[in-house]
């Protein structure tokens, strides 16, 4: 350590690299804390998330549960939430003037509706605290040097550091800083993206949205115990290349690596009543069929979740005539209408992207890195937070959870130091 205090480089300028210089400058003010950023404005995962919003983090305040919404990382956070939680990140914004509330989903936004009130907290944060914000700043390279760390920029300029704090989230250049200084990683691949179903018919119905459904995943080669996990019920949206919502979100993030091995192809079960089983749903169509015997079957949805255009669409999956009535409805084709609607299959043949975040599955192997306090098990003075580790969440601000809850967790570590 220099004779003029401890000095810190946080390499990466979103939500975990904010978090993590303004916790290691306010545990120690007399530490030189530097934040470097690549771009030319940092927070920007921040700016768009949440289609402006931002998704600051979610309304689970019991670490157990929470854990359950990290595909990858969960166990490895349980201890790190027990320090540091979605109550704790309420209670920091609040204390800076941010308020923040749930909506019925659980997802908490700032009052404003605006990433912009979430990105001027943290900037007067880290300002108040100290810290230096350098952006178009990119840091190509790092090694050990005289106890602490040498840094190469871009601009050829070098810097030293006594503690260094990566939080690149998942840029190449961080994941090659980490390897240099002895970590492994796992491959990384995308994460949180939609579904590609090449249907025409389908298309035609996009801005479909807010159909409850369950939706499961079905995979060749896949175990049971694999394919048992790949399931999730919530709101479906309809879209121009095929599936997007909160549902078939999870279930990508779940079956990232999976669909990844198998190019994303594969196919989805949906059971577009999710509250009834075959039975009820074979119940009440017999039903309709003994009091309906003239109508014609096209002609309305008898499930309110279902709308009409959504209905005439399953029928011609079918190929149920849109004359016939349900009197004319055979058993075998009362029998085919009971399984489209609860497990009718769609096959994947790509995935899209989710235009409102891109997270990664994979990142700097978990065993490498102390989660009591973010440093790593490989490189004295090295610390990791946010999404360079591997560590995802599903959507609805777990993912930022992470980042706050890695980024205090590593600041608060590095300004407690000495030497």
């Amino acid at each position: 350590m220099s004779e003029q205090g401890l000095t810190v480089a946080v390499v990466g300028g979103g939500a975990a690299g904010f978090f993590g210089a303004i916790a290691a400058a306010t545990a120690n003010p007399q530490a030189r804390v530097t934040l470097y950023e690549a771009g030319p404005q940092p927070l920007a995962k921040v700016r768009i998330s949440g289609g402006g919003r931002c998704n600051v983090t979610h309304h689970c305040f019991d670490p157990a549960q929470l854990v359950q919404s990290y595909p990858r990382g969960g166990k490895a956070l349980r201890g790190a939430f027990s320090r540091f939680q979605p109550k704790d990140t309420v209670e920091w914004f609040a204390k800076r003037g941010v308020r923040l509330k749930t909506e019925p989903d659980g997802r908490m936004f700032p009052i404003t509706d605006d990433s912009g009130t979430v990105i001027a907290c943290l900037s007067r944060a880290a300002e108040q605290a100290g810290v230096t914000v350098k952006v178009r700043s990119p840091i190509v390279s790092a090694e050990k040097a005289n106890g602490g760390f040498k840094l190469q920029l871009k601009s050829e300029q070098s810097i030293t550091c006594d503690r260094l704090l990566l939080t690149t989230g998942s840029s190449p250049t961080g994941y090659r800083i980490a390897k240099t200084l002895g970590h492994q990683l796992e491959t990384p691949v995308p994460s949180l993206f939609t579904f590609n179903i090449a249907d025409k018919r389908l298309h035609q119905l996009s801005g479909v949205a807010g159909i409850p459904v369950t939706v499961q995943l079905q995979i060749d080669g896949a175990s049971k115990k694999e394919l048992k996990a790949l399931k999730q019920t919530g709101p479906l949206l309809i879209t121009h290349w095929g599936f997007s919502g909160p549902a078939v979100l999870k279930l990508s993030a779940w079956a990232a690596r999976l669909l990844h091995t198998t190019k994303y192809r594969g196919s989805v079960l949906i059971n577009w009543l999710p509250s009834l089983n075959q039975d009820q749903v074979r119940s009440e169509l017999q039903q309709l069929k003994a009091e309906k015997t003239k109508k014609a079957i096209a002609t309305y949805s008898p499930y309110s979740p279902i709308s009409k255009r959504l209905w005439q669409y399953l029928l011609g999956r079918i190929d149920i005539d849109s004359t016939l009535t349900w009197a004319n409805l055979s058993k075998k084709q009362l029998n085919r209408l009971v399984q489209e609607l609860t497990q009718g299959t769609y096959s994947i043949t790509g995935k899209g992207v989710f235009k409102d975040e891109f997270v990664t599955c994979g990142g700097v192997c978990l065993k490498e890195v102390d989660f009591k306090t973010m440093k790593s098990r490989m490189c004295d003075g090295l610390y990791l937070s946010g999404e360079i580790l591997d560590v995802d969440g599903i959507t609805g601000g777990f993912n930022f959870q992470n980042a706050w809850t890695t980024g205090w967790l590593a600041g608060q570590a590095i300004g407690q130091t000495i030497g």
